[in-house]
This record gives C-alpha cells, structure tokens and sequence, in this order.
C-alpha cells in the first residue's frame, strides 16, 4: 500500500485489533486457534476493508499524481466541493481516519477483549 496519509498503519492497526479479537473469542470456545476455520473468520472480517482500502489509496495516488490537465481540474472542483460541505468533508475524514469501518474491532474502540 502507498503511505500515503499513513492509510497502511492504520489499516494494520485495525488488523491486529481484529485478529486478537477473533483469536480470543476462538480460545474461549476451545477451538484450536491456529486452525483454518479461525483464521478464515479473521480474512472474512477484514477483506473488504484491506481491499477498498488498497484500491481507494491506489486512485487517490493516482489523481494527485497525474500530470493530467483534466485530472487536475477535476481534483480542483473536488477539493472545492469536498471544502465547501462540511458533511461530506466530515464523512471523508471518517473514512481516513478508519472510522467507518464496520464492525470496529472492540481493541480499537477502547473495549476490552
């Protein structure tokens, strides 16, 4: 993943927050935490987020990088519209600050496992 905005260690914070959750809960039913099943339910969780994660980061890079006249109006108008809202400027840094993932790991919203 680009670092851009710091989006991978986020993301791997939320990883390792679901992970022991899901490790956890597996320990206190008995089941062997290393089996596949377990590990399944853990990639199950945090697929969609890893994966529109990585393609939404790899767009924005691409945007902010393109030399492109059109791009580069476009992001103008964007940025203009994402300022002039502050709803939507809101929902955005929910999104890049991980906020809107669902479910959030108990680890990350200060629960205990």
């Amino acid at each position: 993943m680009h670092p851009v905005a710091g989006q991978g260690l986020n993301l791997g914070l939320r990883d390792v927050a679901a992970l022991a959750e899901v490790l956890v809960e597996a320990a206190r039913r008995g089941e062997d935490i290393g089996s596949e099943l377990v590990l399944e339910r853990y990639q199950a969780w945090r697929r969609f987020d890893a994966t529109s994660l990585a393609l939404g980061m790899d767009s924005v890079n691409r945007l902010f990088g393109s030399d492109n006249p059109i791009l580069s109006a476009m992001r103008g108008i964007g940025m203009g519209i994402v300022t002039a809202l502050p709803p939507l400027r809101r929902g955005f840094m929910r999104q890049a600050a991980g906020l809107s993932v669902d479910p959030m790991p108990r680890l990350l919203t200060g629960q205990s496992l």
